[in-house]
Order: structure tokens, then C-alpha cells, then sequence
């Protein structure tokens, strides 16, 4: 008679275990480094399906778009090739002002509007009575409409009642019209970018002042040095990469100026840019081709155009300010 001893499942040999157990095992360890390698894939896929639709398809169809002679009023595309863009560069004066306009508001908003923050944020750096309440005010013209804005500095800036003509007659100046010059118009744009903009800027420098190391400043105020010089030899330095970003986030939103220059205007000509373009941006005339003249092939050559001069300027910027960095 034959005795069966029941084996422990412990006791079994190992190449027991190669079953559906095994196999269970094996299979998950797979599913672990398939699911390693492609969630992070997973994770950002929804950004570049985003960035497909909404920036990298209005490109190219822009691009196709240049290259012909699109228009609701033609009922044929005709492929034109280069034909939109040597036109533009060569027999469009109108262009070229626009560009010389937008360039000039440029500059006269930009330079100001990046010194008065980096100062103003380095005031509200240090210990003041109201320190939150600045903080917060100098937020309050990021928040407030664009409209509101042009209208108020449209009153201000108005011929025959506005505050600033009425503060010139108390010395003897002849009003201006603010509107009928480039200068004066360049002037008054300039003015309402930099009220809504600067204290923007300056939260930012605040926010990096503040990541800047106390240590620094205690170890220069023991060598003698002064406010000031603590301010160009230590805030200044550490803050260059701040500056190199609000320079090129300047430089993008300068050459697309748009909304105040065109509620600067009074009548129904807005789009002009005044009687004679004198400060019609690049950006106001390419919808004065698009929506004016209904040449849809020619808009996107100037689009184009826009987005090269955008992206060298800054790059420009870029250089320069690295190129300031490394020599010091």
C-alpha cells in the first residue's frame, strides 16, 4: 500500500510556480516599464495637441495663405508665390509707416516704462509705512479695462478741454493736438502703455528682489557701500535675467500694439491710425488690409513679416542683454 504525503506549497520545487502565476507576474512587470516610458508622453500630449491646433496650424495655414491671392471677393485662389511679399517690401509705403510708427511708440514706452519699474520696484523693496497698500495699488491699472483706460487718457490728452493743454496754457503754451502729430500721438500712447504696464514690470522685479540674498546686501552695507551702489553693484546684476525676460516680453507686446493706438482714435476711421497714419501700428494695418480691402493673401504676407520682425528683435534683445551681462 502506497502512502501519498501531501507536499507544502513552500516545499514545491520553484520551476512549479512557471504557471498562470508566473505568467501574471511577468505580464504586470511589462505593463510597469511600458507605463514608465510612456505616462510622461501621456502627460504633456495634451499641450502639444493644443499647441497643434491653435499654434502651429494657424502657421502654416498663414504661410499657404501668403503665397496666394486669397480674398472673399475673388471666387479662384491663385498661387502668387513671392509676389505678396515683394510688394509689401517694395511698393507699400503704407507699410513702411506703419512699421516707422510702431517702432517710435516702440521705443518711447519701452525705455521709460522698464527704468520707472525696476526703480518703483526698488523702493517698494525696502520697509515703508503702507508697504502692502503700494504693493497693491501700483496691480490696479493691470486690472483695469483697456477701453476705460483709452477713454480717460483721450479726455486728458484732448485738444480744446484736456488736462494736459490746461496745464500747458498756465505757461504760455498754444494748445496741442495731441492726435494731429506723430510726435504728440506717439507721445500719448507711449504714456497710457506705460501707466498700464509698468507696475506690472515692477511686480515682477519685486519678485525677484526678493529672492535675492540678504547676506549680500548686509555684507556691502559692512564694506561702506551706499544704497546706490548696492543697487547697481548687487540688484541690478542678480536681477538680469528678470530683465532680459521683461525686455523680450516688452519687444512681443510693443510690435503688436493694437488696442490703445486704435481707442486713441476719435470718428470712425479708427484704423487709419489719425488722418495721414501717423500712428498707425503694423498691427492696425494689417487688419485695414484684411478687413478694409479684403486682400486676405496680402494680410498674410504682412502677418509674416510681423512675426520675423518679432522674432528678431527679440533675439536682438537677447544678445545685447547677455552680451551686457558677460562684460561685466
Amino acid at each position: 500500500m502506497s502512502l501519498e504525503l501531501d507536499t507544502p506549497a513552500s516545499a514545491q520545487p520553484r520551476g512549479h510556480r512557471a504557471g498562470p502565476a508566473g505568467g501574471g507576474a511577468a505580464r504586470r512587470r511589462s505593463l510597469t516599464r511600458l507605463d514608465l516610458k510612456l505616462s510622461p508622453y501621456l502627460y504633456v500630449l495634451p499641450f502639444f495637441v493644443i499647441f497643434a491646433i491653435f499654434g502651429v496650424y494657424p502657421i502654416v495655414y498663414t504661410v499657404w495663405i501668403a503665397l496666394t491671392d486669397r480674398s472673399p471677393l475673388n471666387a479662384e485662389i491663385s498661387f502668387v508665390g513671392l509676389d505678396n511679399f515683394v510688394r509689401l517690401i517694395t511698393e507699400d509705403p503704407q507699410f513702411w509707416n506703419a512699421v516707422y510708427n510702431t517702432f517710435g511708440i516702440f521705443l518711447m514706452s519701452t525705455v521709460p516704462q522698464l527704468l520707472i519699474a525696476l526703480m518703483l520696484a526698488n523702493a517698494l523693496n525696502r520697509r515703508i509705512k503702507g508697504q502692502t497698500f503700494f504693493r497693491l495699488a501700483i496691480a490696479m491699472p493691470i486690472i483695469t479695462s483697456t477701453a476705460v483706460v483709452a477713454l480717460i487718457f483721450s479726455m486728458i490728452y484732448a485738444r480744446d478741454f484736456g488736462l494736459v493743454n490746461w496745464l500747458l496754457s498756465l505757461f504760455g503754451v498754444e494748445p496741442i493736438d495731441f492726435r494731429a502729430s506723430k510726435l504728440g500721438s506717439w507721445f500719448a500712447i507711449s504714456t497710457m502703455v506705460d501707466w498700464r504696464w509698468i507696475g506690472y514690470n515692477a511686480l515682477i522685479y519685486l519678485a525677484a528682489m526678493q529672492a535675492i540674498s540678504k547676506d549680500m546686501y548686509e555684507a556691502a552695507a559692512l564694506d561702506g557701500a551706499s544704497r546706490t551702489r548696492q543697487f547697481w553693484s548687487i540688484t541690478v546684476p542678480q536681477l538680469r535675467p528678470t530683465i532680459i525676460f521683461t525686455l523680450i516680453i516688452s519687444t512681443i507686446g510693443g510690435l503688436q500694439l493694437f488696442t490703445e493706438p486704435l481707442l486713441f482714435t476719435s470718428g470712425p476711421g479708427g484704423i487709419s491710425g489719425g488722418s495721414q497714419g501717423q500712428f498707425q501700428t503694423i498691427t492696425m494695418y494689417l487688419l485695414d488690409v484684411m478687413n478694409q480691402r479684403f486682400q486676405w493673401g496680402y494680410a498674410g504676407a504682412v502677418s509674416l513679416l510681423l512675426f520675423l520682425l518679432i522674432a528678431f528683435m527679440s533675439l536682438v534683445n537677447y544678445l545685447l542683454a547677455r552680451r551686457i551681462s558677460s562684460d561685466k
